[in-house]
């Protein structure tokens, strides 16, 4: 019989087997010897994804099997967990959803495995550009477009005879209906986290600028950052600004949208669907547009959003995690992402396919967004850079659009010195 220190030092060793058996997490053998991958992504409570990874486990023909584990809601929660994971080396990690904002991160951390040859050319085929551009770093590609997103102008035809073009065109509109007193509120993201940044991207790259220099060495901004700035503290200051635009996010848009108070939104596809379960008597009444300019005669170039699909670097099966990626996003997988998950296709052809355009009736004014969209800055650090910005630009009722732009710029410099791999 053992002692006490024997005991000991194999409870220690029965620890640590047990600890590394959990970090890893998967990647092995299922049922009859079929590799099992390990998918992280987003939770998906429409069943799209669960039905993707279930059809391509099925249709691999016994090679693998696709296990889905529901990331936390926050994308900062998603990005800190797969952070996490990845820099402990975790073999478990075979197929993760990132955002489309940590390509450089994670390539530069060396924890996305790259797409080359002919692998890289079955990515990329029929995919938006403007898609593939957030999944490349220095030219290489490091992951495959799931799908994407952009954000139109959505109002009420009831109220409004025709949308308005630009901002300051919306800004008269519903200064009017106040006026009337009808509803007549500006529904856009507003709280301090990255869809204020997003917002701020969007205006500042419709002004023609950007928020960094080519290279993303340093802070461009200058004069279209002013006025973008200039565009947040009017609405801000309106009749129009919800009186909760300090704390709103897309869904509190969506639910004040379809309280009835509000003339106008600024969101994604998702409210289209919402609204027509929701509250069908205002449903016929809700119409789409393109995103308002900046500038008259300028369109706008709408912040590009969406999920790529990368290969876990320290993946025990690499080979079968990036056939599994090409399958996940195929032709029927988006199309079911797209009706049942609300979320537009990254492939180009299925925008005109009669399956979708029957329930995306703005299908072409999304397409036509994402053909034109701004990537936001890319860069290793972007996490810190979207902080800087939206702390800067937070609450807008309080900005000064020369000082506010001028102070940024000193943030964006001091969060382009750290490295962002750590959250």
């Amino acid at each position: 019989m053992p002692g006490a220190k024997q005991w000991g030092a194999l409870g220690l060793v029965l620890l640590l087997a047990w600890g590394a058996a959990g970090c890893g997490g998967g990647g092995g053998a299922g049922d009859g010897g079929a590799v099992v991958l390990d998918w992280y992504n987003f939770p998906d409570d429409s069943g799209a994804l669960q039905q993707a990874a279930d059809h391509c486990g099925r249709d691999s023909g016994g090679r693998y099997s696709i296990r889905y584990n529901k990331l936390p809601r926050t994308a900062d929660g998603q990005r800190q967990q797969l952070v996490r994971r990845l820099a402990a080396h975790d073999t478990g990690v075979d197929i993760m959803g990132l955002d489309v904002t940590w390509t450089p991160e994670f390539a530069e951390a060396g924890w996305a495995r790259e797409w080359t040859g002919a692998l890289r050319e079955r990515a990329s085929e029929d995919t938006l550009a403007a898609a593939l551009r957030t999944a490349t770093w220095k030219d290489r590609l490091y992951g495959v477009p799931y799908n994407s997103n952009t954000q139109l102008l959505w109002y009420r035809d009831d109220l409004v005879e025709a949308p308005p073009a630009t901002w300051d065109e919306m800004l008269d509109t519903a200064r009017r209906l106040a006026e009337q007193d009808k509803p007549h509120d500006i529904e856009v993201q507003g709280a301090q986290y990255e869809g204020l940044t997003v917002w701020f991207n969007t205006l500042v790259t419709s002004a023609g600028g950007s928020i960094l220099t080519a290279d993303a060495t340093a802070p461009s901004l200058g004069e279209p950052a002013v006025t973008a700035a200039r565009v947040i503290r009017d609405v801000a200051r309106s009749p129009a600004a919800d009186p909760s635009l300090s704390n709103q996010m897309e869904d509190e848009n969506r639910l004040a949208m379809e309280s009835g108070t509000a003339a106008f939104e600024l969101n994604y596809p998702f409210v289209y669907p919402s609204m027509k379960e929701n509250r069908p008597e205002l449903f016929p009444h809700f119409r789409w547009a393109p995103y308002p300019s900046v500038v008259p005669g300028r369109p706008a170039t709408v912040t590009i959003g969406g999920i790529d699909l990368a290969v876990g670097a320290y993946s025990r099966h690499p080979e079968a995690a990036q056939e599994a990626v090409l399958c996940l996003r195929n032709r029927e997988n988006q199309l079911t992402n797209a009706l049942e998950g609300g979320l537009p296709p990254s492939l180009r052809s299925l925008y005109t396919a009669a399956e979708l355009t029957a329930s995306y009736p703005f299908a072409a004014e999304v397409l036509e967004a994402l053909d034109s969209a701004s990537v936001r800055p890319q860069t290793p650090a972007y996490q810190n850079v979207s902080i800087a910005v939206a702390h800067a630009l937070s609450p807008p009722s309080e900005v000064d659009p020369e000082r506010t732009v001028a102070g940024l710029s000193g943030q964006i410099r001091d969060a382009l010195g750290s490295k962002g791999l750590i959250p």
